[in-house]
């Protein structure tokens, strides 16, 4: 089948899955975080099912928001996995308000390394509230929680993952190690540092990295090639890590713009990250294999490139 009529046709099952209804809520919390004097809002995608279940935090790119990468957190929470989407308030969608002579500043205050501190503690400090929360805490099972990011984002998950700087000569280790396993979107390297392989060896828990080969970061006073989000690939130190590179799609396919890389292949993009998020996290936290393996034959057509997990489940 040529790609443009498989694309269109799994566009259609796209929508006419939509009509589904949902088995989850959606809660808007806006938490504070009193030692830092803070503010941490989130949303939180709640399953319906009554069992334990498994947590994703998520972790927003520069300028976004708790609403975002809404297709992600709806469908895990469809599939019974709790899905906690945190806004930056030093790095979230504020920053393209104001005066737009003053947004460079603005960009380059959000990406500067006390902010990007500040955000893993955003996430320490949510998944703190989450699971002492009346309502939600007995819910979360401990040993399957996962953290989740995009760009930015990715780069905060790999700070609460176990990747690690030097500072004056003392590693600045930011690792929580309530996370089993990181689900990296678009994962930039980490600005100013040449050795990748030292701060990124200490990321073990299992590690999947979605891209694609147009994912190129461009926003005033950075630039990251493609090419980057496979070096990070390379470097992080997990015995247990996957890859998937979608032919062409750009960086911010991965958001919740429908417009990026058009609106067919873009909606197909979206589809094939959830289910690959989705049967990872079946694959780590329950041992099941069987949806990780059909998955790059599904979507054959809009990979560049696959590389599977190790074969032995990590637990």
């Amino acid at each position: 089948m040529p790609r443009r009529w498989f694309l269109l046709a799994v566009a259609l099952l796209l929508l006419a899955g939509g009509a589904r209804a949902a088995s989850y809520e959606t809660l808007d919390l806006d938490w504070v975080d009193a030692s830092r004097q803070r503010p941490v809002p989130v949303r939180l995608y709640w399953p319906e099912a009554g069992k334990p279940m498994a947590l994703v935090v998520f972790s927003h790119g520069i300028g976004g928001s708790r609403r975002g990468y809404s297709y992600l957190g709806e469908h895990f929470a469809n599939h019974g996995v709790a899905s906690l989407h945190l806004q930056h308030v030093g790095s979230d969608r504020s920053l393209w308000g104001g005066n737009p002579l003053s947004l460079l500043g603005r960009l380059q205050d959000a990406a500067q390394e006390r902010e990007a501190q500040e955000r893993v503690r955003d996430l320490r400090f949510a998944l703190d509230q989450v699971l002492a929360h009346p309502a939600f805490g007995a819910r979360i099972d401990r040993k399957r929680i996962a953290a989740a990011g995009h760009s930015y984002g990715a780069n905060t998950v790999m700070l609460a993952s176990g990747a690690r700087v030097v500072r004056d000569g003392q590693p600045v280790d930011l690792r929580d190690a309530r996370i089993r396993a990181a689900l990296l979107l678009s994962a930039p390297p980490f600005y100013g540092e040449q050795d990748a392989g030292r701060i990124l060896r200490g990321v073990t828990v299992p590690t999947l990295h979605i891209t694609a080969t147009e994912d190129v970061i461009r926003i005033p006073g950075f630039y990251s090639p493609a090419s980057d989000r496979l070096a990070v690939f390379e470097a992080v130190g997990s015995p247990l890590k996957a890859l998937a590179v979608f032919e062409g799609g750009s960086h911010s396919i991965f958001t919740n713009r429908r417009s990026s890389g058009g609106a067919v292949f873009n909606l197909q993009v979206k589809e094939a990250t959830r289910e690959l998020a989705l049967a990872f996290l079946q694959r780590v936290f329950d041992g099941s294999g069987a949806a990780l393996e059909r998955w790059p034959r599904t979507y054959a057509l809009i990979l560049a490139r696959w590389v599977s997990p190790a074969a032995t489940p990590a637990r």
